[in-house]
C-alpha cells in the first residue's frame, strides 16, 4: 500500500513510499514513460510519509520504525542513499515538513510530540547560516521539541512551517491546532476547536492557516502578532441538501456499485462527502496562496480559489 507521495515541480520528479518499507523516485523519460528507481530506506517498519525538500535535492521519509530517513542522490555511485534521524524519536512518524532554508525538518509523531531537526547533508550542501530555531545545525541535531499536551492530547496528524520559516503549525487528533513561534522564544499557542479532528494543515499567508479533516470542509484560522489563533471560519457555507429517494431498484444498484451501499439516505451539505486527507498549494506560496487543492476519502480532488472565496464569504479573512 502506498502511504505517501510528493511531486517536485521544478525537476518534475515524484517520490513515493509504501508499507513495503521502500521508497521510489520516478523520473519522466523523453518518450513519456516514468522510470522508477528504488531507494533503500533501511527500516524494519512501514514508511508512512514523504516530502521533497524546497531545493528538491533530498527528501525525508517518516516511518513506523521510529526513524526519519533523509535521502539524497550520490553522484559517485549513481544511487540514492539514506541517513537516519533516530533520537529522541520513540513512536511512529506521521508527518514531516521542510523549513524554507532546505535544512530544518519538522516531524510529528504518535507520542503527541512535534520536533524540529537539522537535516543538513554536508556532502551536497553548504554550511547553513543561523536561523531563529538555532545556530548549530549538525545532522540529526534536535533544534526544538513541543508537546501537543502536557497531560496527553492527541497524536499529530500534520505539521507546516510558515512561508518565512519563523512559525510552525500543527494539528492533532484532539481537535486542536497549535502554533509555535521561534521569534518569540519558542512560545506555543494552542486552540482546542469545536470541529472534528483535523488531518492536514498548511500556511496560506504569514498570518493565516488552512486546515481540514473530518468536518469535510477546509477551515481558515488567523494568527495575530501575539500568536493568538482565531476560532476558525469554514471555506464554504453549508448547502441545503434535498433528501435522496432510494426506493427504485436502479438507484439501489447504482449506490451499491458506487459506494458499496444499497441505501444512501444521507448527504452532507459540503463539497466533499468524506474526510479531507490532504491540502496542497496549487497557486502561489505559503506566504501568499492564491489557490489550493484538497483530496478526500470520497475520491474527489477539488480546487479552491481563495481570492474569490474571500470576496464572497464575509467572515473569511486571508
Amino acid at each position: 500500500r502506498v502511504t505517501g507521495i510528493d511531486w517536485a515541480p521544478v525537476s518534475n520528479r515524484i517520490v513515493t513510499c509504501s508499507s513495503d518499507r521502500n521508497a521510489y523516485v520516478w523520473v519522466k523519460e523523453e518518450n513519456g514513460t516514468w522510470r522508477h528507481t528504488l531507494v533503500l530506506l533501511r527500516i524494519n517498519r512501514a514508511a508512512t510519509c514523504v516530502r521533497w525538500s524546497p531545493q528538491e535535492n533530498k527528501f525525508a521519509v517518516g516511518s513506523g520504525a521510529r526513524i526519519i530517513s533523509i535521502c539524497y542522490f550520490e553522484e559517485e555511485n549513481d544511487w540514492w542513499v539514506a541517513k537516519h534521524i533516530k533520537r529522541p524519536l520513540r513512536s511512529t512518524i506521521t508527518t514531516v515538513d521542510w523549513h524554507p532554508n532546505n535544512i530544518l525538518l519538522a516531524a510529528g509523531s504518535t507520542d503527541f510530540k512535534v520536533r524540529v531537526f537539522s537535516a543538513y547533508i554536508k556532502d551536497i550542501e553548504q554550511k547553513p547560516s543561523a536561523t531563529e530555531w538555532g545556530a548549530k545545525m549538525p545532522f540529526a541535531n534536535l533544534m526544538a521539541e513541543f508537546s501537543n499536551s502536557l497531560t496527553g492530547g492527541g497524536w499529530i496528524h500534520s505539521v507546516s512551517f510558515s512561508g518565512d520559516g519563523k512559525r510552525l503549525a500543527w494539528v492533532g487528533h484532539d481537535s486542536s491546532i497549535a502554533v509555535a513561534d521561534a521569534d518569540a522564544g519558542m512560545a506555543m499557542m494552542k486552540l482546542k476547536t469545536n470541529f472534528l479532528p483535523l488531518l492536514t494543515v498548511t500556511w496560506i499567508s504569514l498570518s493565516s492557516i488552512l486546515a481540514a479533516g473530518h468536518d469535510c470542509v477546509p477551515i481558515v484560522f488567523n494568527v495575530d502578532p501575539s500568536g493568538k489563533i482565531s476560532p476558525g471560519n469554514k471555506l464554504e457555507e453549508d448547502k441545503k441538501v434535498e433528501p435522496l429517494i432510494t426506493a427504485n431498484a436502479m438507484r439501489m444498484f447504482q449506490n451499491k456499485d458506487r459506494v458499496g451501499q444499497e441505501l444512501l439516505d444521507s448527504k452532507l451539505g459540503t463539497t466533499h462527502q468524506n474526510q479531507i486527507t490532504e491540502i496542497r498549494i496549487l497557486g502561489g506560496s505559503k506566504s501568499h496562496a492564491e489557490a489550493v487543492s484538497t483530496t478526500a476519502g470520497d475520491g474527489k480532488l477539488c480546487i479552491w480559489d481563495l481570492q474569490s472565496l474571500a470576496g464572497r464569504l464575509n467572515d473569511l479573512k486571508l
